[in-house]
C-alpha cells in the first residue's frame, strides 16, 4: 500500500532521514519505534507532504506521491493524527468531527459517518456538545482519533497516541486501534511505547538518527536481545 525507497529530508544542515526503506502492507499494523530525535515524525510528515524531501519516492497504491499537496494526500485516503491530539479547544465535539469531515460535502454522508465513530466512541456522542478542551488527555486522544476517521482513512498514521496517557488508557487507545484495523484500515504507528506498539504490530522498524537500524515482525523484535536493552527496559 505505501513504499517509501531511499527517503532524504534534511532540516538545514541536519540530514533527519538518510536514505530510509519502509513497506506498509495493506490490513497491516506497522510500527515505527525509536528515540527523540530518531526520524519517525519526520517520515509520517514527508508521508503527508508537510514536510520537503531531499531526495528519495513514496508511493501509495502503485502512485508516486513524494512532494504533493497535503489536501491531496488526505483526499487520497492517508490521514495522520499528529503528535498532541491537535484538538481544536475551544470547538464542541460535533465541530471538531465535522471539521475531519471538511473534504465531504455529503450531509447525509457525514452524519453517517459520525455515527460510526459513536459505536468506536460512546464518550464523544454523550458529551457532543462540549468542548474538546475541557477533555483530559485520553478523551482528546479518542476525539483526535474519531476526527481522523471522518475523512474515511484507508491508511491511518498515528504519532505517538499514548503519550502522557495514564497507564489504563493506553490500554485502551491501543485495543481501539487494533478495533480499526480489524474494521479494514491500515495503520502507521509511532510510539515510544515500544512493548505496546510492538505486542500489536505486524511488523516493525527500529529508527536511530534517520536510519532503519532493525526491522522484522512485532513478536521477532519483542524478543531481541538489542531491543530490549534499548527500548524495552530489560538488561
Amino acid at each position: 500500500m505505501l513504499k517509501i525507497k531511499d527517503l532524504h529530508v534534511n532540516y538545514g544542515g541536519i540530514k533527519a532521514l538518510k536514505g530510509i526503506d519502509i513497506n506498509v502492507p495493506e490490513g497491516k499494523i506497522i510500527t515505527l519505534i525509536g528515540a527523540n530525535g530518531a526520524g519517525k515524525s519526520t517520515t509520517l510528515r514527508s508521508v503527508t507532504g508537510l514536510i520537503k524531501t531531499a531526495s528519495g519516492t513514496i508511493h501509495y497504491n502503485n502512485t508516486e506521491i513524494t512532494g504533493k499537496k497535503t489536501l491531496d494526500v488526505v483526499k487520497s485516503g492517508i490521514v495522520l493524527v499528529p503528535e498532541g491530539r491537535k484538538v481544536f479547544a475551544n470547538l464542541t465535539v460535533y465541530e471538531n468531527l465535522v471539521l475531519g469531515a471538511y473534504s465531504n460535502k455529503d450531509r447525509k454522508a457525514v452524519n453517517e459517518d459520525m455515527e460510526h465513530v459513536f459505536t468506536l466512541f460512546p464518550r464523544l456522542k454523550e458529551r457532543i456538545k462540549q468542548k474538546a478542551g475541557t477533555f483530559s488527555g485520553g478523551e482528546q486522544q479518542m476525539l483526535a482519533v474519531g476526527r481522523a476517521l471522518m475523512s474515511k482513512p484507508k491508511l491511518l498514521m498515528m504519532d505517538e497516541p499514548s503519550l502522557g496517557l495514564a497507564p489504563l488508557i493506553v490500554k485502551s487507545i491501543f485495543e481501539i486501534i487494533q478495533n480499526i484495523n480489524k474494521l479494514g484500515v491500515t495503520i502507521l504507528l509511532i510510539e515510544q511505547n515500544a512493548k505496546a506498539a510492538l505486542e500489536i504490530a505486524d511488523y516493525g522498524y527500529v529508527m536511530e538518527t534517520g536510519n532503519i537500524v532493525l526491522e522484522g515482525t512485532g513478536s521477532d523484535l519483542l524478543n531481541n536481545d538489542d531491543v530490549k536493552k534499548a527500548y524495552l527496559g530489560i538488561a
